[in-house]
């Protein structure tokens, strides 16, 4: 089994403010392989880096964030100090340092999602392999593949994971992202035996990381990647 691959969850979220530069910043300077965000599209089409549809849990500001424009949002404070990231100043941080596992939330994303993976691999020689799109929204990932097939797809599960199997089979998706609470050593062994990578959610505590770890899962999904 090869070495297991640390995924900053929205950065380095137990660390700085989550999806945030100075997040992805901190996940970096821990060496991360992966950093994992979350997406959402603005009333005049631009992609943001944010987790909620509303602003209210993580900004200053209230309401949809579809309902508002680029630059109304930028004016919003994460924590007082921080702005909600465009996803292309995240890819422009990130440099191709590690891989960027795009988790499509809002509606409409799929599309300029792909376009600027597109843009990223065209333009600025990076390659599909630096990017995962994931979606608890089976509909948006098909939309990808539809679009681009050569974009890495990854299926999240946060109850039944014998469907998400069964959907990353008929997708042909890379990559299955498990509730941690849902992983077992079979269904682990099972999903790789089928050759998907496994990359289970959000594991924290010490505790359950040894734990998941003895399952040979091949990255792990963690607010505290200095953890794995």
């Amino acid at each position: 089994m090869g070495k297991i691959l640390k995924i900053g969850h929205r950065g380095a979220k137990g660390h700085v403010a989550e999806n945030t530069l100075a997040s992805f910043q901190k996940a970096l300077d821990l060496r991360v392989d992966g950093v994992e965000l979350d997406v959402h599209r603005t009333s005049d089409g631009e992609i943001v880096v944010i987790h909620d549809e509303t602003l209210d849990r993580t900004t200053d500001g209230k309401g949809s964030v579809d309902v508002l424009t680029l630059s109304e949002l930028r004016r919003l404070k994460v924590e007082k100090e921080h702005q909600i990231p465009m996803l292309s100043e995240v890819f422009d941080l990130v440099d191709r340092k590690c891989f960027v596992n795009v988790e499509l939330k809002g509606n409409g994303t799929a599309k300029p999602v792909t376009k600027l993976i597109e843009r990223y691999v065209t333009k600025k020689d990076w390659n599909y392999s630096d990017f995962l799109v994931s979606a608890f929204d089976w509909n948006a990932l098909q939309e990808v593949i539809h679009l681009n097939p050569e974009i890495p797809i990854g299926i999240l599960a946060l109850t039944n994971l014998d469907l998400a199997i069964g959907f990353a089979e008929y997708s042909g998706a890379f990559s299955i992202h498990p509730y941690f609470h849902l992983l077992t050593a079979e269904n682990s062994k099972l999903m790789q035996q089928k050759g998907f990578r496994v990359f289970p959610w959000t594991v924290n505590e010490t505790e359950d990381i040894r734990k998941i770890k003895l399952f040979n899962i091949n990255g792990i999904i963690t607010d505290y990647p200095d953890r794995i």
